[in-house]
């Protein structure tokens, strides 16, 4: 009888779907094919889920491939991450693949056992244009800029601790300095064209601001964001749905109202005006102050360059974001086809100043799919100092690349404001996470460094890299890009420095494995 009642009350709830389908006149397919055609709707809705686990081949996906994927979480576990039976890539046809050249001998190098992966940045940040607060980051690759609000504060939470506990910095991202950056880890603070959390009531900048959040905080260093790959150029709107009272305090904005975010800076409005802005917020602070872009038209870098080439004005480092850098919500046109793409772009923007003999002046940060060894290294070969990292890092915590990030319903809680789902990320275990995976992608630096044997990443050269060009022919890194002699490279005094610090560290104290 209770089986009959519920085979009745089904076929009542799907004849009433059905009907429902005839008449509706939004949905041609449930028109013409009621109740089943719902079923298109769910297959496109957990269409990316089934493309990872089911139809792609491990190094397929996108943006990130189930291998990348897999090393990612096994890194940030602590488990195996090896592969094994060899490679999956297709290594003698794949036209554009990058290739690491060993050498069979090499002087003395730095231990790559040290469980703490510690690897400086060779540059002293700030140092060249003498900054007050100038120093040496403690990690060369450092959590990239995403905001509280893109990301929950549960997420920012373990990834800042992440940070404290691996020695590197954190971003906070455009969207102000909020509570949940501040669990330990050291600051890189962002101002984004609407200047959250240092701003007057109409959006324009505020010094006084500023000064107090950098006053209460671990700030390391200020980044003028002018643009990001992944939406270069493009001002935003934070609908005053999702104005809390939380966030409303945080970036200073009255609460529940529509806030947009202008496409341009009002503080500056060319080179030369951007750079005396530089220096005010240098000058009171006492800070390094950088800039960060993705990269279209050169005439803005070559007009920085030749202006900082005087000597009494500059940035203390630029953030150069690939177009294949993510974001939480952006148009099509945007993420696909605006602004180049990190390799082209970074070495248009390093060139600039290399040909002006400025590239020992200033650190590069590179950014944009950077976080997996491979990547970082053909980096730090065309002139990255430092990279960092943003959607690997996202993994690192529980991120599953389920792409709902502009639909606040990132099943892991990562990329949402909604508590239900944020609920499910633990701030504590996710921030061990992430810093065992900023560890090891160090460790893996160090290693493939030693492979070329040199003592840094940064020391790799352009020329210790092949690009597959073709079946039967391959080009330096130098070639394909048209770098000169030495450029991506240190100068003298730099590498001296960077290989006796390295070469006369303590050594580390043994890492002490739990007993079998």
């Amino acid at each position: 009888m209770r089986a009959r009642n519920i085979v009745a009350a089904t076929a009542t709830a799907l004849a009433l779907v059905g009907a429902r389908d005839l008449v509706q006149k939004k949905h041609a397919l449930l028109r013409n094919f009621p109740v089943v055609g719902h079923a298109r709707y769910l297959l496109e809705t957990i269409g990316p889920e089934l493309r990872q686990y089911i139809v792609t081949s491990n190094d397929e996906e996108r943006p990130f491939s189930r291998a990348q994927r897999t090393w990612i979480y096994a890194s940030a576990k602590g488990e195996n991450n090896y592969f094994g039976f060899g490679t999956d890539n297709d290594v003698e046809h794949v036209q554009g693949h990058a290739y690491v050249k060993q050498r069979t001998f090499a002087g003395p190098l730095p231990d790559v056992h040290d469980p703490q992966a510690l690897l400086p940045s060779a540059k002293v940040l700030g140092g060249p244009r003498g900054r007050a607060k100038a120093f040496r980051p403690a990690s060369v690759v450092n959590i990239s800029a995403m905001s509280f609000g893109s990301l929950s504060g549960a997420a920012i939470t373990a990834l800042n601790k992440g940070a404290a506990l691996a020695g590197t910095m954190h971003n906070t991202g455009e969207g102000g300095l909020s509570p949940y950056h501040r669990n330990g880890g050291d600051l890189i603070l962002q101002l984004g064209t609407s200047y959250f959390g240092c701003r007057n009531e109409d959006g324009s900048f505020n010094l006084d601001k500023l000064m107090d959040v950098v006053a209460g905080a671990p700030v390391k260093a200020i980044e003028i964001k002018l643009s990001q790959g992944a939406k270069p150029g493009l001002g935003g709107l934070l609908p005053g749905a999702k104005v809390t009272p939380e966030i409303a305090e945080i970036r200073g904005i009255p609460l529940g109202e529509d806030c947009a975010s202008p496409s341009r800076h009002t503080a500056f409005s060319d080179v030369d005006s951007m750079l005396d802005f530089v220096e005010l917020l240098a000058t009171e602070t006492g800070l390094p102050v950088g800039i960060k872009s993705a990269v279209g038209e050169m005439a803005f870098w070559q007009e920085l360059a030749t202006l900082m080439a005087r000597g009494d004005r500059g940035v203390d480092f630029v953030t150069v974001d690939g177009g294949e850098g993510g974001t939480g919500a952006a148009p099509l046109i945007f993420a696909d086809s605006v602004s180049l793409p990190f390799r082209m772009g970074f070495s248009r923007v390093y060139g600039t100043f290399a040909e002006l003999g400025l590239t020992d002046d200033l650190t590069f940060i590179a950014s944009g799919k950077l976080g997996l060894p491979e990547n970082a290294v053909v980096a730090f070969a065309l002139g990255a100092d430092m990279i960092n990292v943003a959607r690997e890092a996202m993994l690192s915590i529980g991120c599953i690349q389920s792409q709902k990030c502009h639909t606040d319903k990132c099943p892991t809680g990562v990329a949402t404001q909604n508590p239900r789902l944020a609920r499910g990320l633990d701030p504590t275990s996710k921030a061990t996470r992430a810093a065992v995976y900023l560890r090891t992608l160090r460790k893996e630096l160090m290693k493939v460094s030693a492979a070329v044997g040199v003592a840094h990443p940064a020391l790799i050269t352009a020329n210790d890299i092949e690009i597959l060009n073709g079946d039967y022919d391959a080009r330096t890194l130098a070639g394909v890009y048209g770098y000169k002699d030495g450029w991506g490279e240190l100068g003298p005094q730099l590498a001296d420095e960077i290989t006796t610090l390295l070469a006369t560290r303590p050594k580390p104290a043994p890492e002490q494995r739990p007993a079998v």
